[in-house]
């Protein structure tokens, strides 16, 4: 059976084409018109939509090559279904190496957005109704905020919609952040339509990280594999079990001053362990960060200059930790060694 065709921005895809569109979204100071870059990969058989984007915080750079290897895939001509590739949805922030829109605003706290709302309510309405009102799945891509780095996780809320978690745990991450809805966020709006969705955290803002990016590619395959878009690949090794926190906390400075930290990302810690250490430029007046719990590292700050109460170390709690531990350790061994 053939699909019909594919329509996006007022733009037909035929079946067993792809098509890159710039759809308009607004225009510059200058009266330079702004596009998002989007690029349609329409199968020749029907099979689900799946969205992945990036760039929603134009300064996470992660996902932008993400896609842009993602796209170079080869298997991608045996596609069923429909790709929806997105590399940069903030376009605004992204030339600006800013996280926000020019009014400061968050896009990914805009949906579902309106057509006369805000700057980034207008962004959203449109990204809602030309892409992700038209999604099955979709696959979000993110990673800290500036100064902030993270392990390689997913983050979704798993309770509601078991296709969700078959997702996740085939994504092949060694941690799965069972994480609560943010209200005006893409995923909020997707799942209360009923569309699994996962973010994918990984790695600094406004850095290629080899360690994020390649595990990221890997990932969105393995998704596709599974929900039928793209061939099995035989007896391909499966990646570690991965398991789904219970929750997470940030240890938090305790004073201002210089942070010295002893906690890696990934590593393993225990509830009182000291994660680092904050002193003033002369180490008269030194304090303690201490875990509140045990868990796993999965993000850190790595900026030494810090303020009383900033988050430093974000610690996943687990049931299971000797499990968790052994699917990092698994995973860091076999990403450390990259190179571009």
């Amino acid at each position: 059976m053939v699909q019909p065709s594919f329509e996006l921005s007022g733009e037909l895809i035929e079946p067993g084409s792809r098509r890159q569109i710039d759809v308009p979204v607004a225009k510059l100071y200058t009266h330079a018109p702004l596009h998002i870059p989007v690029e349609v990969i329409h199968g020749r058989q029907p099979g689900p939509v799946l969205l992945v984007c990036g760039g929603i915080h134009g300064d996470e750079l992660n996902g932008v090559e993400i896609v842009r290897r993602l796209l170079k895939l080869p298997v991608l001509s045996r596609l069923r279904g429909t790709l929806i590739a997105v590399p940069v949805v903030n376009v605004f922030g992204f030339v600006q190496q800013s996280r926000y829109l020019p009014d400061r605003r968050d896009l990914n706290r805009c949906f579902p957005g309106s057509e006369s709302g805000s700057l980034g309510s207008r962004i959203a309405a449109l990204l809602r109704e030309e892409m992700v009102d038209r999604a099955t799945h979709i696959i979000d891509l993110h990673t800290g905020a500036i100064h902030r780095t993270n392990l390689p996780q997913i983050r979704s809320q798993l309770r509601r919609n078991p296709e969700t978690q078959a997702m996740a745990e085939a994504f092949g991450v060694p941690v799965i952040l069972n994480a609560e809805l943010r209200e005006g966020s893409l995923r909020e709006y997707a799942q209360g339509r009923g569309v699994p969705v996962l973010t994918y955290e990984a790695g600094e803002a406004l850095r290629f990280d080899e360690w994020a990016i390649a595990p990221g590619v890997r990932g969105i395959r393995r998704v596709m594999r599974l929900i039928g878009m793209l061939p099995s690949e035989g007896r391909r090794r499966s990646p570690p079990a991965a398991e789904i926190a219970n929750g997470s906390s940030w240890a938090r400075a305790p004073i201002d001053g210089i942070l010295r930290p002893r906690a890696r990302l990934g590593a393993r810690v225990s509830k009182g362990e000291v994660l680092g250490l904050v002193a003033d430029p002369f180490g008269n007046d030194e304090a303690p960060v201490i875990a509140s719990a045990d868990g796993i590292v999965i993000g850190m700050s790595n900026l030494p200059l810090v303020n009383e109460g900033e988050a430093l170390f974000h610690v996943a709690r687990y049931e299971e930790i000797d499990e968790v531990e052994s699917a990092v350790e698994t995973f860091q061994s076999r990403y450390e060694s990259s190179t571009f």
